[in-house]
């Protein structure tokens, strides 16, 4: 997380907001000799508890099985920022970002409750895509699915901490926010270079109603 406290939001809300809208990050814990990290879909289950899936028999599932400490990582958006964008003088380069930090302990679930993850899970991600008609797994021919979820097994997070980082140039005047996030939204160069481009325009509208 970002040191300056300016770019540290301070509403809980609007990053479960987040998390949910996302849905995606890296699951990251501590191994024998280095990190792993996997990269997983999620959901959540209310405001404290986060719901996915991992791989069978991997160097993950061994790290988690034991109720292990853990942090996913969700990065929302990100942007190059060139002095130039801010037309005032004496500006360097610069990188804006939305990241957010889950931790918690994690917990391997019963085979049993593999369904009712799995679920969950495509019943909220699908309804994302209406008007088209949700998928299901009655849709797959008998047993395949049933195959398939042998080689996973679903966990969840016990969430003890949420962390954030909101970096939108709320640290420059609002005039030269409003600059950058006009050029951010030209060049594209980032990941979902235009919600950062919106959201630095409401750190702007935030500066200038304060």
């Amino acid at each position: 997380m970002h040191p300056n406290s300016i770019f540290r939001r301070n509403s809980i809300d609007l990053d479960i907001a987040a998390l949910k809208a996302r849905a995606f990050g890296a699951l990251v814990v501590s191994g024998d000799d280095f990190p792993i990290v996997s990269h997983i879909p999620f959901i959540l289950e209310g405001d404290d508890t986060l719901l996915g899936h991992i791989v069978r028999n991997t160097p993950m599932a061994k790290a988690i099985q034991d109720r292990a400490k853990a942090m996913m990582i969700v990065t929302l958006g990100d942007s190059y920022i060139s002095p130039d964008w801010y037309g005032v003088d004496d500006q360097v380069p610069t990188w804006n970002y939305v990241a957010i930090h889950v931790t918690g302990r994690v917990v391997l679930l019963p085979h049993e409750g593999l369904d009712s993850t799995l679920a969950a899970q495509s019943k909220e991600l699908e309804a994302r895509l209406a008007p088209k008609k949700p998928w299901h797994s009655e849709k797959m021919n008998p047993g395949v699915y049933q195959r398939m979820q042998r080689s996973i097994v679903p966990f969840r997070m016990e969430i003890s901490d949420i962390q954030s980082t909101w970096k939108l140039n709320q640290n420059k005047e609002p005039e030269a926010i409003e600059g950058a996030a006009h050029a951010v939204k030209e060049s594209g160069f980032g990941l979902n270079t235009d919600w950062i481009a919106n959201e630095m325009l409401a750190a702007k509208e935030a500066k200038d109603s304060s």
